[in-house]
């Protein structure tokens, strides 16, 4: 039977963590999670591990990392981990409820037909589905996915998204080490690397919504890494160089 898995990063989310994991694990379609935390100092691991001895030994999962080292070396760190646990599908999930738990079952039902590889949950495919974001921040949003889009040739409208879900062949074939950047910038080079090499992206519109608790780890250096990477990106598949 099909596996699927829900990865989580996490940098003090203790505020969000035990909700958002219920709330995965009441959907209909059976998920586990595995949540990667960055040595959080308000005890978010804490609580994890404790749900797993208590509630979820075996659905619930979590791997302890030393610092705070970037979203998308937590993410490849969940990946190895869920290619090492033979997962077939794995998905890209924030802690803070901006992601909605119950779009993971229409991202599962696509990314189950053979001849979709990415599935993407996509704030910009119809219209502009954000919720309690201030208009500067939806602009540059949305400006840099039309950017990305220009740049690379990249068919998607919501390349920065992080509700993402995957088919394990596309995390096999993706050299996961190779994989650079670490900011919004890593959300557009896995889309693209998927891309480049054959994989099918599709894209299903959802409703993103401010977190509502907690801080948000959004600052300069990731939207910097994000405009300069797209070049990056796209000067290395024009010499052959993308894997």
């Amino acid at each position: 039977m099909p596996k699927q898995l829900v990865i989580i990063p996490t940098y003090n989310e203790a505020d969000n963590i035990q909700s958002i994991i219920e709330a995965v694990f009441h959907l209909p379609e059976q998920f586990h999670v595995l949540v990667v935390d960055d040595n959080s100092p308000d005890g978010t691991s804490a609580i994890v591990e404790t749900l797993i001895a208590e509630s979820y030994p075996n659905q619930l999962y979590i791997q302890n990392r030393a610092k705070k080292s970037g979203l998308g070396t937590a993410y490849i760190h969940g990946f190895k981990w869920a290619l090492k646990h033979d997962f077939d599908y794995v998905f890209e999930m924030d802690a803070d409820f901006s992601h909605d738990p119950n779009d993971l079952i229409q991202m599962l039902n696509i990314i189950q037909d053979s001849k979709n590889h990415v599935v993407i949950g996509s704030r910009y495919v119809k219209g502009v589905n954000v919720v309690n974001w201030p208009m500067k921040r939806i602009l540059m949003s949305w400006f840099a996915s039309k950017y990305v889009r220009f740049i690379t040739g990249l068919p998607v409208h919501d390349a920065t998204a992080g509700f993402v879900g995957f088919r394990k062949e596309v995390l096999e074939k993706i050299h996961l080490d190779q994989v650079k950047f670490i900011g919004y910038a890593f959300q557009i080079e896995m889309k693209f690397k998927a891309y480049q090499l054959g994989f099918n992206v599709v894209e299903v519109p959802v409703i993103f919504t401010d977190r509502r608790k907690g801080k948000s780890k959004m600052n300069g250096s990731i939207i910097w890494e994000a405009i300069f990477g797209v070049l990056k990106l796209k000067f290395k598949s024009l010499l052959g160089k993308i894997q």
